[in-house]
C-alpha cells in the first residue's frame, strides 16, 4: 500500500474554448472564480472525512500536485494561496513533491507565477497543440508561435526546466510537413517532456457536431483523414525517439529523469485524491480499492442554491457535492492493473499480476493474451506483456479484448 498521495486540483475556467474540446471546463464568468475556489478548498478541509466515509486509507504524505483544467493560471494569486494553504493544513507537502501546473501560452500573468513559484510550483504543462498559427486559430486557441517560444524563454527565466509541450495530431489543416514542424520546434525548445495525442472529437463538441452534419465551420472540412493522423502520430514517435525524448507512455515522451510523477500515479494505480469539477479519486482500501468522482456540471458541484441575507446580498448554502462511488472488486482491480499498465511502454510484470491476484485470473485471461499477441499487438514473455508499436495505435480494441467478461 502506497504511503504517498498524488493530487488533482480541477480549475475549470477558460478564456475560451477549444472547438474539440467536450471537457466539464469552459468561459464561465470570473465573478464566479472565487465561490469555486471556496468549494474546492471545503472539499480538501473535508478529504479525511470523504475517506473515511469509503473506508479507505487516506495518506498523509503528498508527493505529487498537478493543477488542471481548464486553464489553473487564471486562478489570482490570493486564490493560489488559498489552495496551497488549505493544502498544507491537511497533508504533509513533500520536500521534493513535484507540482505541475497546466497552462495555456500567454495567460501566466507575472503575479500568478510568482505565486505559484512561491508555493512550490516546479513544473508547467504547456497546451501549446501546434507551433502553426493556422492550425491552432482553427481550433480557437489564442496563441502564436511566437507567444509559445517567448513564454517557454520567461518561465525558464524564472528557474523552471521541468516543462512539457503538448502537441495535438491530426488538427484541422495539419499536413505531415506542418506536423513535422512542431514536432522539430518542440524539440528544439529542449524541453525535456513532450506529449503527442491523437485528435478525439467528441460528437457533442462543437467541432464535433459540424462534422456529423458535413459541415465547413471550425474548419471541420480540413480535418485529416484517421489514417493520415494515425500514420503522423507513429512519425511522432519516431521523430521524438531518434531526438532523444524516449517513448514511457502512449502519448508520453521524456529524457532521461523527466517522467511526469503524477502520471505515472494513474497508470500504476497509485492512490490519488481529485478535488473540484469531474475531479476523479481512487483510494486503497483494506478490501481493495474505491474511485470516485465529483459532479461534471458546475453549478452542480458548486451547489449554487442562493440565498438572499437581511444585507441583500447573495449567500450560498454549505452544500458539499456528492460524488459518484465505484467500489474496486478483485476482477476490476485485476482488469485495471491490464489496461493501465500497458499503457506503458514497459508493460506489465506477470509475476507481479500473480503475486497481487493469484493464478487464476491470469489463467482466464491468458487465451485473451494469446490471441491479441498472435494479431500482432502484443509481445508477451514468461514474465512481462507490452504492446507493440501497432498494438499502442488500437490500444482501447486491445484492452477491451482483454475484459475478463470477453476472456471466460
Amino acid at each position: 500500500m502506497s504511503s504517498s498521495l498524488g493530487v488533482y486540483i480541477s480549475i475549470p475556467f477558460c478564456k475560451a474554448k477549444c472547438t474539440f474540446c467536450n471537457f466539464a471546463s469552459g468561459a464561465f464568468a470570473p465573478s464566479r472564480m472565487q465561490h469555486y475556489v471556496d468549494r474546492v478548498c471545503d472539499e480538501i478541509v473535508n478529504a479525511r472525512a470523504t475517506a473515511s466515509s469509503h473506508h479507505a486509507h487516506l495518506p498523509d504524505v503528498v508527493d505529487t500536485v498537478y493543477l488542471g483544467g481548464g486553464t489553473p493560471s487564471l486562478l489570482e494569486p490570493h486564490q493560489i494561496s488559498q489552495i496551497f494553504n488549505q493544502l498544507r493544513a491537511r497533508f504533509t507537502l513533500a520536500p521534493n513533491a513535484e507540482v505541475t501546473l497546466e497552462c495555456a501560452p500567454g495567460q501566466l500573468a507575472d503575479a500568478t507565477l510568482a505565486e505559484f513559484l512561491q508555493q512550490g510550483m516546479n513544473r508547467i504543462s504547456f497546451g501549446v497543440q501546434s507551433f502553426v498559427d493556422r492550425e491552432s486559430a482553427a481550433v480557437g486557441r489564442l496563441h502564436t508561435q511566437q507567444t509559445c517560444l517567448e513564454e517557454v524563454a520567461r518561465v525558464r527565466a524564472a528557474g523552471i526546466e521541468d516543462l512539457n509541450l503538448d502537441l495535438i495530431v491530426g488538427l484541422p489543416h495539419q499536413t505531415e510537413a506542418s506536423w513535422r514542424y512542431s514536432l522539430q520546434t518542440a524539440i528544439a525548445t529542449g524541453a525535456p517532456h513532450i506529449s503527442i495525442y491523437m485528435l478525439e472529437v467528441d460528437e457533442d463538441s462543437r467541432l464535433g457536431k459540424e462534422m456529423l452534419a458535413s459541415g465547413s465551420r471550425y474548419s471541420a472540412s480540413a480535418v485529416p483523414s484517421e489514417d493520415d493522423a494515425a500514420d503522423w502520430y507513429q512519425l511522432g514517435c519516431n521523430v521524438l525517439g531518434a531526438a532523444g525524448w524516449a517513448q514511457y507512455e502512449i502519448s508520453n515522451f521524456a529524457s532521461a529523469g523527466h517522467q511526469s510523477r503524477h502520471n505515472l500515479k494513474y497508470w500504476r494505480r497509485q492512490p490519488y485524491l481529485g478535488f473540484g469539477l469531474d475531479a476523479h479519486s481512487m483510494l486503497n482500501t483494506s478490501a481493495g480499492a474505491v474511485r470516485f468522482a465529483n459532479a461534471s456540471d458546475l453549478d452542480t458541484y458548486s451547489g449554487d442554491a442562493p440565498a438572499t441575507a437581511t444585507s441583500g446580498l447573495r449567500l450560498y448554502e454549505p452544500v458539499l457535492p456528492t460524488p459518484e462511488v465505484d467500489v474496486v472488486g478483485v476482477e476490476q482491480a485485476f482488469e485495471e492493473s491490464l489496461f493501465l499498465g500497458l499503457r506503458l511502454n514497459e508493460g506489465v510484470s506477470l509475476h507481479e499480476l500473480r503475486s497481487q491476484f493469484g493464478e487464476v485470473l491470469l489463467h482466464q485471461t491468458l487465451p485473451a493474451l494469446h490471441d491479441v499477441r498472435d494479431a500482432g499487438l502484443l509481445e508477451l514473455t514468461a514474465d512481462r506483456i507490452r504492446l507493440t508499436d501497432r498494438g499502442r495505435m488500437v490500444s482501447n480494441e486491445v484492452f477491451s479484448r482483454l475484459l475478463l467478461t470477453a476472456a471466460v
